[in-house]
C-alpha cells in the first residue's frame, strides 16, 4: 500500500453510510492523493454487499455488512458522510441518533438536507458540513459548495476542504446559496451534456461522421473550458473575441438569442434550485411527520 502523504485526514477513521457514485468519486480522490488510510474508512450502505464488496477490492477499504458491523463503525468513526438517497435520509439520521457522540463530523452530500434539519433530526449541538458535490467529482474535476454549522471546529473545516479538494475544488458558501450551487454546478454538467447531445446531432445532420462529430464537441467543450480557466478572461469577453460583426459565429449567436437561450439557462437553473428547495422541504416535513 502507498504510504499516506501528510494530510488532516491522515490519521481520522472515516464511516460512508452511502455508497453510491459521489462516496466512490471521494474515495478515488482520497485513494489516489493518499490523504487517508483505507483501513480507516468503513463503507456501508442498506443491503447491496456485492457494491460493497467492489469498494473494498478497488480501494481497500473496509466494508461493514451486519448490524453489529454498521453500528460500531458509526459509534467509532471520526467523521461520518451521509450519501443515502434524500427519501430515505430522515428515518437514517434518526437511527443513527443513539450512536453519536457530540464531537463527531456529520458531512452531508445529499440534496436539499439542510444543516437545520438535522439539527432537528439528531441534535442542534452536532457538527455538520453541508456539502453540493458535482458528479464531475468522479474524475476529480467536481464542484463542491460547502457550508458549516456553527459547531464545526477549525480542524474540522480543514478535514471536510481537504476531503472535497480532492475531487476538484471547494468553494465555501452561506448555507442558504447551498441551492444556488445546485442549480449552476451541482446539476450543471447535466445542462452540458444537454448541449453537446445538440452539437452531435446537428453535426451528423450536416453530414459528419458520428465518430467526428463527437470528437469535435468534446475537444471544443473541454477547449472552451480551458480557455475561460486559463485567460482568467470572462466568458462574454471571449465570445466577443470570436464573434466577428456578420460572420459565421453572429448568426448563430442571433438564433441562439432568437429562441432565448440565456432566459432559458436563467430558468433552468432558478428551476433546479427551486426544485432542491422543494426536496429539503419534504424531507423536513417527513421528520416532522415520524
Amino acid at each position: 500500500m502507498n504510504e499516506i502523504i501528510s494530510s488532516p485526514l491522515g490519521n481520522v477513521s472515516l464511516c460512508f453510510y452511502g455508497a453510491g457514485s459521489i462516496a466512490e468519486a471521494i474515495l478515488r480522490g482520497l485513494a489516489e492523493a493518499r490523504l487517508a488510510d483505507p483501513g480507516r474508512i468503513t463503507v456501508m450502505n442498506r443491503q447491496n454487499a456485492d457494491r460493497l464488496r467492489q469498494l473494498q477490492q478497488q480501494y481497500g477499504v473496509v466494508p461493514a455488512f451486519e448490524e453489529s458491523q454498521k453500528q460500531d463503525a458509526i459509534g467509532t468513526a471520526d467523521v461520518i458522510i451521509l450519501g443515502m438517497k434524500p427519501k430515505d435520509s430522515a428515518a437514517a439520521l434518526k437511527a443513527i441518533k443513539p450512536l453519536l457522540r457530540p464531537d463527531q463530523l456529520i458531512i452531508s452530500v445529499i440534496a436539499g438536507l439542510s444543516i437545520s434539519t438535522m439539527h432537528e433530526l439528531l441534535t442542534p449541538q452536532q457538527p455538520i458540513v453541508r456539502t453540493m458535490p458535482n458528479t464531475s467529482s468522479t474524475i476529480g474535476l467536481g464542484a463542491t459548495g460547502i457550508s458549516f454549522s456553527e459547531a464545526v471546529s477549525p480542524h474540522q473545516r480543514e478535514l471536510a476542504l481537504a476531503m472535497f479538494n480532492a475531487v476538484g475544488t471547494a468553494a465555501v458558501v452561506d448555507e442558504p446559496l447551498i441551492e444556488a450551487v445546485n442549480g449552476v454546478s451541482g446539476s450543471g454538467p447535466a445542462y452540458v451534456y444537454y448541449m453537446m447531445e445538440a452539437m452531435i446531432a446537428a453535426g451528423v445532420h450536416l453530414g459528419l461522421d458520428p465518430e467526428a462529430a463527437r470528437e469535435l464537441t468534446i475537444q471544443t467543450v473541454k477547449g472552451a473550458a480551458e480557455m475561460v480557466s486559463l485567460t482568467g478572461e470572462h466568458p462574454s469577453e471571449l465570445r466577443r473575441k470570436v464573434t466577428s460583426p456578420g460572420g459565421t459565429t453572429q448568426a448563430a449567436i442571433e438564433v441562439l438569442d432568437q429562441y432565448a437561450f440565456q432566459e432559458s439557462m436563467n430558468k433552468a437553473i432558478l428551476r433546479c434550485a427551486e426544485r432542491a428547495k422543494e426536496m429539503g422541504d419534504a424531507i423536513r416535513a417527513e421528520a416532522i411527520r415520524s
